[in-house]
């Protein structure tokens, strides 16, 4: 697919997110972020996107409403006249003790990782099919796509990411003969989480075979080469440096 012209919804317009908007911004698409409470990042994203030529649109919601997952793929498909793809990168990435896990904790981690993508993916259909196909990219976890968890403290979390990936493939199924491309892609170590440690970040880069935290452009360079593929359906494929071998 040629960005040239074409909508894009990133959900989630900080950090990795950011980034992504102003390189699709590059090669030519107009860029559609959502945010929750972190406007100034949002806004920092769109004039990036805005400096490179092409229209940004930011929408404030809470993705944990199935109704605002509708009002802001509408949103940015009535801002640009189309919608072509949609990146699902909205996430919530905390750890708690299961004795010490809640209903609500359950509930809010499922809301925001896995129900936002199947709202969000669900309201963009409609759109794609206008323009004859699309692009949907989800976004898991490497630890989900190994099958088995690895760390404590991270149940919701992970549980949601595998969903991620089951909502993926079925969706991939189910919208083929719209030739609407569903993949996701499952992050290793990219960027290190605020608060993250020297000695954390160096742990880390011990555990990773190439020896390294990726850094965002590697993210956008697999999101590009999916945006670019028209064989490529059903996919999950890691990011992480090997991480996922050691």
């Amino acid at each position: 697919m040629n960005l040239d012209s074409r909508a894009v919804l990133i959900t989630g317009g900080r950090r990795i997110g950011g980034f992504l908007a102003a390189e699709l911004a590059r090669r030519g698409a107009d860029v559609g972020l959502t945010f929750y409470s972190s406007q100034g990042e949002a806004d920092e994203a769109a004039s990036a996107v805005k400096a490179a030529g092409r229209r940004a649109h930011t929408i404030g919601v809470d993705l944990r409403d199935p109704a605002g997952c509708a009002r802001a793929v509408n949103e940015t498909a009535e801002a640009f006249g189309r919608l072509d793809i949609l990146v699902n990168m909205a996430s919530s990435y905390r750890s708690k003790p299961f004795d010490e896990l809640t209903d609500h904790d359950w509930h809010q981690q499922l809301r925001v990782d896995l129900d936002a993508t199947w709202f969000c993916s669900r309201a963009a259909v409609a759109h794609m099919r206008k323009q004859g196909g699309g692009r949907i990219i989800n976004f898991a976890d490497w630890v989900a796509k190994s099958g088995r968890p690895r760390y404590y403290g991270f149940a919701p979390y992970y549980v949601a990411k595998a969903g991620v990936i089951a909502i993926t493939e079925a969706l991939a199924l189910e919208l083929a003969a719209d030739r609407i491309l569903v993949n996701a892609i499952a992050p290793g170590p990219i960027v290190a989480p605020e608060g993250t440690s020297p000695e954390e970040i160096e742990k880390i880069e011990r555990s990773t075979p190439l020896g390294r935290w990726g850094g965002e452009m590697e993210i956008a360079k697999t999101v590009l080469a999916l945006i670019d593929s028209d064989f490529i359906t059903g996919e999950t494929i890691r990011v992480d440096g090997g991480r996922h071998i050691k």
